[in-house]
Parts: structure tokens; sequence; C-alpha cells
């Protein structure tokens, strides 16, 4: 008997991974290889997930960490990035796509497999994520997307395609949200929120504190940066992880990292999404406040455009295209400078950048100042002023010479 092709297939556990195994062994006849990813989000064991995969029919069940890698490979340079996608949101699930497909192709790579497969649907931006990752990564695999192809409409179809076929389903009541976390954040979407106009329910938060409930003082917290990169919390110095998780916890229990917005989906479509971020909104505020301080200013603008660029690019699922290296390139090579500190104060939902300095700060007081100390040459103001404005003195004296008024 030939021996069956293989598919490795990006699992999670709930239910339409879990109808994704048996689906993808009766329609392409293949043995299925679960891989679970762990990069920070909330669970209750990954080996309960290895197992009901295995129970469900999977010949293997691979249950891999990434969390480290997740931080120091992925989300270093999403913070060099300053990455805020339509300059609000920090880009949870775009940034952990790439790292799960490129696990999802090196477990291909160990079975030989023909295929890789994930559950996404065909209205999301994850599907184009893993797609495109997998294709850059690997032009030769095939990819099955067992949802687009399926004739299963609603969860309660599925539900019963996989009782049908003995598969453990849940007997609770569904969230009505649909929810992808990591350490980066939370991505909430579904149910009550699709209408734009319903306030987000108190219930779909769980990283975060209601602003009004939390502490009535504020609470300060210093951040030390090392080339662009966070090494110690309050003088503590402690692996960027950790400082992930620590500043999840500070800016949570004070109320700060909730977004409400209209967010525009590659796939054409308008969505209404709420996110979770505390610790990575409050590490880019501070990342941005040393930038502040530390680049050079044309530098500084043009990383402005550049950083829009980034996240457009990583939103749509090129994290591994030419572009977007080259774009890293250039986002290392501003971080070089960036060692110093930067204060933040958090007060119920608020976080405020309330100190910075480094000894590579192009701030110079007596050039700033208007004090006694001031060093500023103003005699210097008006040629340069006469310079900087003559063309357009030239252009309004054409103008008025011809009786032209706009």
């Amino acid at each position: 008997m030939a021996e069956k092709e293989k598919a490795v297939l990006a699992y999670s556990g709930g239910l339409d991974t879990s109808v994704c195994i048996k689906w993808l062994q009766e329609n392409y006849n293949v043995d299925v290889i679960a891989v679970v990813g762990e990069v920070g989000q909330e669970h209750d064991g990954l080996e309960q997930v290895k197992e009901k995969a295995l129970k469900t029919g999977a010949i293997a069940c691979h249950v891999v960490d990434m969390r480290e890698d997740f931080a120091n490979e992925y989300l270093t340079v999403a913070l060099a990035a300053n990455s805020l996608y339509e300059n609000k949101y920090p880009l949870v699930s775009a940034l952990s796509r790439p790292l799960i497909s490129k696990s999802l192709v090196d477990i291909a790579h160990e079975y030989g497999a023909k295929y890789i497969a994930h559950g996404c649907t065909g209205k999301g931006n994850d599907q184009v994520r893993f797609e495109t990752s997998v294709r850059l990564l690997d032009p030769t695999i095939t990819i099955i997307a067992p949802v687009r192809e399926w004739d299963l409409h609603t969860r309660d179809e599925e539900m019963d395609w996989a009782k049908e076929h003995g598969i453990d389903v849940p007997t609770t009541k569904a969230s009505p949200y649909s929810i992808d976390d990591n350490l980066w954040g939370r991505a909430i979407e579904c149910g009550v929120l699709e209408d734009p106009w319903n306030e987000p329910p108190a219930d779909i938060y769980t990283m975060t504190v209601d602003p009004q409930a939390a502490p009535d003082a504020p609470e300060y917290v210093e951040i030390d940066f090392k080339q662009g990169v966070p090494c110690a919390i309050d003088g503590k110095e402690m692996p960027y992880l950790d400082i992930i998780y620590a500043m999840n916890d500070i800016a949570g229990r004070n109320g700060y990292g909730r977004l409400d917005m209209i967010e525009n989906r590659l796939v054409g479509v308008k969505s209404r999404e709420c996110y979770e971020c505390p610790g990575a909104l409050a590490l880019i505020e501070a990342h941005k406040a040393l930038e502040d301080l530390c680049l050079e200013r044309d530098v500084l603008h043009h990383k402005l455009n550049f950083e829009q660029m980034w996240a457009i690019e990583v939103y749509n699922g090129k994290w591994f295209s030419p572009f977007k290296k080259a774009l890293d390139a250039f986002m290392a090579s501003t971080q070089t400078c960036l060692t110093g500190s930067v204060r933040l104060r958090f007060y119920k939902g608020s976080c405020v950048v309330v100190g910075r300095k480094s000894e590579a700060s192009v701030y110079n007081y007596e050039l700033a100042t208007y004090d006694a100390a001031d060093s500023f040459n103003h005699e210097s103001a008006k040629g340069f002023i006469d310079l900087y404005g003559l063309q357009l003195c030239t252009w309004a004296a054409n103008r008025a010479a011809l009786g032209v008024s706009e």
C-alpha cells in the first residue's frame, strides 16, 4: 500500500481546525501533522490541545514554543518600525503569522509533506499572511484552505459535521467574539462589535482593567533601551520577552491599551476591530520619545513615511518580501544610537512620556533655551529667512506683476 501524502496543518484546537483534520483526511486522503504555536496567547494548556489533535486523527502534533523567537526576531523589528497600521493598530496578528508560517514550512520539510493547510476564512487577512509567507519561503508547497472549500456555511453546520465524524466539540455556548492573541496583544471582533455604533461590552477585555476602576494614583515606569531594544525596567535588567510581559501587566492594571477602530482590510472590507495592546502601545510610545531625542531631523521625518510603508507591507502579509527586508535595513540603521531611558506615567487609561535622556541626544540645551545660556546666533536668522523664502517671494512678485491673485 502506497504511503499517503502528508499535510501540515496550523492547528489551534478550535472548531474550525479540529474539523480540518478529518476533512483533509476525507477529501485529500492525507496524513495530517498538526502544529500548535505558543506565541503568548491565552490558553488552558497546549498539551491538552495536542491530545485533542491526536485524538481527532492527526498522526503527529508539534507544540512549538515560539515566544523567544517572536520577541527577539519579530517584535524587536516591529518596535524599530514603531509598527502602527493606519497609525493606530500595532499589528498583533500580522506579526505572529510569518513566524508560525516559518515553523509550518520547517516541519513540512521534516516530514516531506506536500501540503500546508490553515483554518482561515475567505474574508480575512490571515489567509493572505499565511499563504504569502509560505510561498515566499517555499514556492513548491501546495496550500489547502479547507474553510474556503468545504460546504459548511455556519458554525452549527460545522458542529453537526464534527459530531457525525466523531470529533469532540464544545457543548457550551461559544463566545460571540472572534479573538486572536499573542504577546503583543489581543484582537477582538464579531458579535455586537459588528455594529460600529455599539459601545464595546466590558466582557471583551481581559488584559486591561476599566480605566475608571484603575488606581487613583499615577504609576511611573522607567524603561532603558540599548540600540532601540528595551533592556531594563526601573533599573532591573531583563530579557525583552520578560519586559513585554511586565509592560502588559503594568499598563494593563492602569487601564491603558484599548483600541476601537474601523480598519481597512486587505481584501477590501472595512471591519470594526477592538484591540488590547497595553505593553505594545506603551513600548512604542516610549520608543518614539527616545527617537525624538536622538534621531536627526531628516532621518526622523522620512522614517515616519517608511514606518507606514513597513506597517502596510507587514499587514498585507509580506514579512519575507524584499521590500520589507529593505525597509528593515533602514530601520536597523536608525537604531544604533538609540541607547537611553524614557520615563512613562500611567494614570486611568493614559500613558504619557514625562522624561527622556540619552548620551546620544541631539537636543542641545544651549541652542534651545531662551535664558542667559542661549548660544543660538539670532543674527543669522534674517539671512536664513531671506534665502529660505527667496523662491516663494520671486513667484509671488511674478503673480502680482501679471495681476494674478491666486
